[in-house]
């Protein structure tokens, strides 16, 4: 696993040109939109991803 991870785009505007700030880590700036922002891991959730089993299903 790589030590940081890129993002593929901006999560404002969708554009692809990225760059790492200065900011410190996690920190990216898009030359697009010119607005920066940061990306951080939480952590793993204790119980993982549960769907509910009636989620989506359509009565007839």
């Amino acid at each position: 696993m790589s030590e940081r991870a890129a993002p593929f785009y901006c999560p404002y505007c969708g554009d692809e040109d990225l760059r790492p700030s200065t900011e410190g880590h996690g920190a990216w700036e898009c030359a697009s939109c010119n607005r920066a922002f940061r990306l951080s891991f939480i952590g793993l959730l204790a119980k993982g991803l549960r769907r509910d089993p009636h989620e989506g299903a359509t009565a007839l």
